[in-house]
């Protein structure tokens, strides 16, 4: 896209307004747009575009009301894991308080665990004080009742008996000695005490739900459901549950999957309050999370580290993997929180202990571990490991760690390896039967009619499912090779006797092998004569490239390098392509270090293999799919692509982009946030596309480099880019419709989504030169989320084209559930989708019939997907970046963009084609 487009599209635009930014979640920072420069805005109201106008001459965008309901496709019966609430008390006030908690020396309790002991023990001693209330505590700083305390103000005095190392942060019982050891060990057993401060905060009507469910706005809807959403939590935590947001997890060893590594996914259950249009409905799914594996530390070690022997555990990795972990003891039950490691093993490292002589004060005498414990008829079997630090860190506590035990339920929060999350998925499914049995079974077990809260605001929950109506959309028609139409069948075709929409031709290639076993000649062979029966005619390698035995001991980036001189000592040029044959293990170490090297470093296009048992036809059929799609190729296109009859989008120029954000770890703050927005190109087809990428601050969710000013007034912002792409490719025409399609966004933050992001969008075209605005539509799409679909009169998973727009929607808001694709396993989980602006003006049917289409046009697939074309590609360059960034620096990732090869050398193949 070099050719530089006429001045009218590029003659610069001042800026209407110079804020911009982006949060991650919390409050608002939104750059107002001035009225002058936002009268489409104004005007867009009449089609759909939800805008408030302010006295200060503002224009801030709000989420749109809903339009109407579909009314295509066939009828189908669902049932939903929605449970319908019955709320007669709506005229309860939920009365909230601030919570503070002090210890007897004035230090502020932080533990969450500790805060809701001290709050139920203060209800049991000053019940009467506080007119028997019952409460609704969130283990923090809030506490809420129905009706008010009778006065505004409280501090009490609670008093918590044989408080555990675990509760107070302390190291009670027969700790491993440090200095002062005896004191605190006496210390530990006498009573403890805090000061808790009540204070009044607001008042939460209940009503404010009831007026939410009717489509009224309602400041404190949100903050009423979040009360008894805090009521379910509260529930499970007097039950001994772990609890991760609206999830919560029981000791239950039934619940466990071992993921090897001291890892183990645990089984729980999500539960929520959502309003719906059909009211007020309790949200009960099955959830899983991470926790480490309980049982003896070195055991863990062991098997984090993948070693047989303890003489061969990494002793720094193993500091590193066990800080914060608690503890028990074996030899007096009590737990403890790791700090670290001791310098020496049990046997050598030593502490000061005064040793009484006679009637006499005693003297300091330095012990080593093992013979302290000795002395308690407490006999190591590993005096030679090193022992655990539970005390603080100027006051050390050493445990042996032959006597920890991990104890239960605690979360695992660092990043899984490709094989964990692979076990994970596989073990983590179920059919429908069983996920409609276990969420039924919850909610009749749980009881939560019982709860007197809930007994207060005369909330009943139903047993059972909610009963849904929901459409089944028709499949759109595809056009492959010859322009043969193909009709996919329950979301799903093939190529059986069929040829490519566009195949490429390839000349200059090679493979290369970092198998041991592996027979090279047969990939090529089979390549080839399947290639041939899809119209792709690939010309023979220029070369077989096999790996030395001695660089497969190497490092994978040392591997990678190795096999890189060799492949340009034995070809001539630059080839097309390369296939890469890794070695049998699946998800391997090189995989990332192989495409950094050729994508970006190189600007070749790779395809990477694993040697597989079942080499057929069909495998590479599914190979050449994607050779093809990357080599500038179209395998198959839309029916009414072909035929130029996409409603609304064919006869006015429509660019639709995708955009994702892709952060780190948890808790790998150093790690830049990826920013990916795919952009559709050559118009009118809608199955052509282009990607770019930022690198931005970690952990923002909002993009905050759509729109780029420079100091020369340019824009180096990334919808720039995709502007001129689309114009250079669709027949110098400027798009005056853009659909975006924004995943990853929660409901919070879909105002500045509105606000922040589209108003980049708006100035990066304007800057781009005169004309009117385009008019937008913007699309949430959700999968992260807890809602189900079940057939009511099949055990199967909803047939590929489901969608619901009522019963279990949004009372007023703009959304719609869609299951495009077919779920052969495990439970299918919908896409949900928020329009929260629509200028373009679509009916509800095109809208749904357009989001059905592009789960269609997946080049690599021959399956519909779970969400949209463009918000699939966005993910996938945001996983991409990922890999690759796992092997650079951080100066690196910040300097570089990951797709040069894609934006500047795809655009080329495609030209020379």
């Amino acid at each position: 896209a070099s050719s530089a487009p006429p001045s009218f599209f590029t003659s610069s635009l001042p800026s209407t307004s110079q804020g911009r930014g982006g949060g991650e979640g919390g409050g608002e920072r939104v750059p107002h747009l001035r009225a002058s420069s936002g009268r489409y805005l104004i005007m867009a109201a009449k089609t759909g575009g939800a805008v408030q106008v302010h006295k200060n001459d503002t224009v801030k965008r709000t989420a749109m009301a809903r339009t109407g309901l579909g009314r295509e496709g066939k009828p189908i019966r669902l049932l939903s894991n929605h449970f319908a609430v019955k709320l007669s008390g709506i005229d309860a006030v939920f009365y909230q308080y601030s919570v503070s908690i002090k210890s007897d020396d004035d230090q502020v309790v932080e533990g969450k665990g500790i805060g809701r002991k001290v709050i139920d023990k203060m209800l049991q001693t000053y019940s009467s004080e506080l007119a028997g209330k019952d409460f609704a505590y969130d283990g923090e700083k809030c506490l809420f009742t129905v009706g008010p305390l009778p006065q505004n103000n409280f501090e009490f005095t609670v008093i918590m008996e044989e408080t555990s190392a675990r509760a107070v942060g302390g190291s009670p019982g027969h700790e491993s000695p440090g200095p002062g050891d005896k004191k605190r060990v006496k210390r530990s057993h006498l009573p403890k005490q805090f000061v808790v401060g009540i204070s009044y905060a607001a008042r939460i009507p209940l009503r404010s739900v009831a007026l939410a469910l009717q489509g009224s706005d309602s400041d404190h809807a949100q903050d009423a459901l979040r009360v008894l959403d805090i009521v379910l939590r509260q529930q499970q935590a007097k039950r001994g549950c772990l609890l991760v947001r609206q999830s919560f997890f029981s000791d239950d060893s039934r619940n466990l999957v071992d993921l090897t590594g001291g890892v183990s996914g645990c089984r729980g259950l999500h539960s929520s309050f959502r309003t719906t249009m059909n009211g007020l409905s309790l949200n009960m799914d099955v959830s899983t999370t991470m926790i480490v594996t309980p049982g003896p530390v070195v055991n863990f070690l062991l098997t984090n580290q993948n070693v047989r022997d303890v003489r061969d555990i990494d002793w720094p990795k193993a500091k590193r993997m066990l800080k914060n972990l608690r503890v028990k003891a074996t030899h007096n039950n009590m737990e403890f929180k790791i700090i670290g490691l001791s310098d020496q093993p049990c046997s050598r490292q030593t502490f000061p202990m005064k040793v009484r002589s006679g009637s006499s004060e005693g003297q300091t005498v330095d012990i080593t571990v093992e013979e302290y414990f000795k002395s308690k008829q407490v006999f190591l079997e590993k005096p030679y490991l090193p022992c655990l630090d539970v005390g603080k860190p100027k006051r050390p506590n050493y445990l042996p760690i032959e006597l920890g035990n991990m104890i239960s339920l605690q979360r695992y929060t660092k990043a899984l390896s490709s094989q964990q999350r692979t076990t994970l998925v596989e073990k983590s499914r179920q059919k429908p039967q069983d996920r409609m049995r276990v969420v039924t079974d919850a909610v009749k077990s749980n009881r939560y009619d019982d709860d007197p809260i809930f007994s207060s605001c005369g909330i009943k929950i139903d047993s059972q499912l909610t009963r849904v109506e929901g459409r089944v959309l028709s499949a759109p028609m595809l056009v492959v090779g010859n322009s043969q139409d193909c009709v996919p069948f329950k979301g799903r075709w093939n190529y059986n006797n069929k040829k490519l929409f566009e195949p490429v031709r390839i000349e200059r290639w090679a493979i290369v092998n970092f198998s041991a076993r592996c027979d090279m000649s047969r990939i090529s062979r089979e390549l080839i004569n399947c290639g041939r029966t899809k119209g792709i005619i690939i010309e023979g390698p220029y070369s077989l490239v096999d790996e030395d035995n001695q660089a497969r001991r190497c490092a994978p980036i040392v591997r990678v390098e190795r096999m890189f001189e060799k492949v340009k000592a034995n070809l001539p040029g630059p080839p097309e392509f390369l296939l890469c044959v890794l070695p049998e293990r699946k998800n391997c170490d090189i995989y990332g270090p192989w495409k950094k090297k050729n994508l970006h470093e190189m600007g070749i296009v790779t395809q990477c293999i694993v040697p597989s048992a079942k080499m057929n036809d069909q495998y590479f059929t599914n190979v050449l799919l994607k050779i093809n799609a990357k080599l500038g190729g179209m395998n198959s296109k839309l029916a009414l692509e072909h035929s130029r009859q996409i409603p609304v989008i064919n006869k006015i120029p429509t660019i639709i982009l995708g955009m994702d954000v892709s952060h780190g770890s948890p808790g790998r703050s150093d790690i830049p946030s990826i920013a990916a927005v795919v952009g559709s190109r050559c118009w009118p087809l809608i199955s052509r596309y282009r990607a770019s990428v930022r690198t931005q601050s970690p952990k923002v969710e909002m993009i905050d480099s759509l729109f780029k000013p420079l100091d020369n007034g340019k824009d180096d912002g990334i919808i720039r880019e995709l502007l001129l792409d689309f114009y250079t490719t669709s027949q110098q025409r400027k798009p005056e419709q853009i659909i975006i399609f924004r995943d990853g966004v929660s409901e919070s933050q879909f105002s500045q989504v509105l606000n922040l992001e589209v108003d980049q969008i708006i100035k990066a075209y304007q800057n781009m030169g005169q004309g009117p605005p385009p008019k937008i539509t913007v699309i949430i799409a959700q999968k992260n989320h807890h809602t189900k679909l079940f057939q009511a009169d099949a055990p199967d998973n909803v047939p590929a084209g489901t969608v619901v727009d009522k019963g279990i929607v949004h009372p007023k808001q703009y959304d719609f559930y869609m299951c495009a694709h077919a779920g052969p396993i495990g439970t299918s989980r919908p896409t949900h989708y928020h329009v929260l602006l629509d200028q373009i003006g679509f009916t509800p049917d095109e809208l749904q019939s357009l989001v059905l289409s592009l789960s269609y046009v997946y080049q690599r697939s021959t399956t519909a997907i779970s969400v949209g074309m463009l918000t699939c590609s966005s993910i996938s360059q945001c996983t991409s970046f990922c890999i690759f960034k796992c092997v650079m620096t951080f100066d690196q990732c910040c300097v570089f963009h990951i797709l040069q090869w894609h934006l500047s050398v795809m655009p080329t193949l495609q030209q020379r084609r």
